[in-house]
């Protein structure tokens, strides 16, 4: 199979792109970079350290002096990755109510933004990778060989989400984090979604050259294998 350099897989919220951007980069050999998790990462330091959400310039310094990395599963417990903050492992710290709720303020702010596209790019330029986001292949690597946009209808998207964080509320329990396993309704998590699409707008329009693929009648497999028919086409 061909291997292109870096991969750009875009969409909103429930699209898909997590578990379409982890099993492409495990097909091709990939490191499996989700920027949401590093915006996450920047909206958990600010929790923890009492930051204004809504202080730009002070998220942007928190970020720029944060030492986030996101590297290959090193625990077996149903990561995709993990995620460390001065060594810290907050891989899913990062998921929490909180934290999900507050990361959307977090990510719309410019300088915050720019420290981080920054990290993502130079991240890109040391090693290959599948880079899943909102504004992969139109702002953080524009050059990028090949750009995925992946979308979904809201309810789809809903159901998408809401099945994960049930998964995800096992996990809390099977580690006796009882605090943190209350789930929200449905509608709820439909809300929330509407609301992050809405903030997150400007930031997650399609690349002009991105492959659109709509994923509510497709499963994993036939999204994976919709995408890798397009890495074997010869770009023009």
């Amino acid at each position: 199979m061909l291997r292109p350099g870096s991969i750009a897989i875009d969409g909103p919220a429930g699209s898909g792109k997590s578990t379409i951007g982890e099993q492409l980069a495990t097909r091709l050999g990939y490191l499996y970079i989700d920027t949401g998790a590093m915006y996450r990462a920047v909206t958990w330091l600010a929790l923890q350290n009492s930051v204004d959400t809504n202080n730009g310039p002070a998220l942007a310094q928190l970020a720029q002096q944060a030492e986030i990395a996101i590297g290959y599963p090193k625990i077996d417990d149903g990561r995709q990755y993990t995620v460390t903050v001065h060594g810290r492992d907050i891989t899913w710290a990062i998921r929490s109510p909180e934290v999900t709720r507050a990361v959307s303020t977090v990510s719309s702010h410019a300088q915050v933004r720019a420290v981080l596209i920054a990290q993502q790019q130079a991240i890109a330029e040391q090693v290959m990778a599948v880079m899943v986001g909102r504004d992969i292949g139109a702002v953080v690597l524009p050059n990028a060989p090949y750009k995925i946009y992946l979308t979904a209808s809201l309810e789809e998207r809903t159901r998408r989400r809401y099945a994960e964080l049930l998964a995800q509320q096992k996990l809390y329990l099977a580690d006796g984090n009882a605090a943190e396993s209350i789930l929200p309704s449905f509608e709820q998590v439909m809300s929330d979604i509407q609301r992050r699409d809405n903030i997150d707008r400007d930031n997650m329009q399609p690349a002009h050259d991105a492959i659109i693929v709509v994923t509510d009648s497709l499963s994993v497999q036939q999204v994976l294998e919709e995408i890798i028919r397009h890495l074997e086409e010869p770009t023009v």
